[in-house]
């Protein structure tokens, strides 16, 4: 049967796929449109597993917030032209919103879903990278910056705007040196005590002596926790104030997550 150009245009529409692959498929499926849809997705969704070993080295962050939990996830891509497409960016936040709706950072039968419809629009190895779930929140703040690459997510407890935990969320994502923990005792030992060795070798090759060198590097200590201790940094957007001082008496902060695309957290 013959079939219209009109007809292979919807479906390249609803697929996104090549005009002569979708010819192909409605040609087989006898000018059948679903049943063409079908065809190109089990097909090409076959093509794309043996290509899962191909580098993403691109993405986007994506969160989603509902009540007392948040989820952050990570996308992956294997070109930044990808990672950019607004179709990849609604399967981003469709992702993190199934992740929340789960509960669970094992993706579901939903979001693979998604993942399939991606590899096989884009044609690339489109993966999911990481997913947290937090709960117990009373405020979260969220931020994505423009490029997806970069997201944040802050968890508070109490009376804590909204507006104002979005803006520590901000903070936490232009800051540096970048917070590593939340005060100075949830800094990490090893990083605590391999800058402590590292100021201390510094005093004593400077000629100081061993004892001065240890008072000298007790207060450089206090000046590092400042810098690193993200209640005590100063607030990027107002540097009169702390984020201590932002976040007030009224409420707290629990966690924050800051994920970039392709790093550790």
């Amino acid at each position: 049967m013959a079939i219209s150009a009109k007809e292979v245009m919807s479906l390249r529409n609803k697929t996104g796929l090549a005009m002569m692959e979708c010819k192909k498929a409605l040609t087989e499926a006898g000018g059948d449109v679903e049943k063409a849809e079908d065809l190109l997705r089990k097909k090409l969704k076959g093509k794309m597993e043996t290509k899962t070993d191909r580098v993403a080295g691109e993405g986007r962050i994506g969160i989603a917030v509902e009540g007392d939990k948040a989820a952050i996830i990570e996308v992956k891509a294997e070109t930044d032209f990808t990672a950019k497409n607004e179709n990849f960016i609604k399967a981003t936040d469709e992702l993190a919103a199934h992740a929340l709706a789960s509960g669970s950072t094992e993706p579901n039968d939903e979001m693979n879903a998604v993942i399939d419809n991606l590899r096989i629009t884009t044609g690339e190895n489109i993966s999911i990278g990481r997913v947290e779930i937090l709960t117990g929140g009373s405020v979260y703040g969220q931020y994505v910056h423009h490029d997806g690459k970069t997201g944040v997510l802050i968890q508070a407890q109490g009376e804590l705007a909204d507006d104002t935990a979005r803006q520590i969320a901000m903070h936490v994502a232009a800051a540096m040196p970048r917070p590593l923990g939340l005060s100075a005792d949830d800094i990490p030992a090893d990083l605590v005590e391999k800058e402590k060795k590292f100021r201390i070798e510094q005093a004593i090759e400077s000629g100081k002596p061993e004892s001065i060198a240890e008072k000298i590097v007790e207060g450089g200590m206090r000046k590092f926790f400042e810098e690193v201790a993200l209640l005590e940094q100063d607030f990027i957007m107002d540097t009169s104030k702390k984020i201590k001082e932002l976040v007030g008496s009224g409420g707290s902060l629990s966690s924050f997550k800051r994920w970039q695309v392709g790093e550790a957290e």
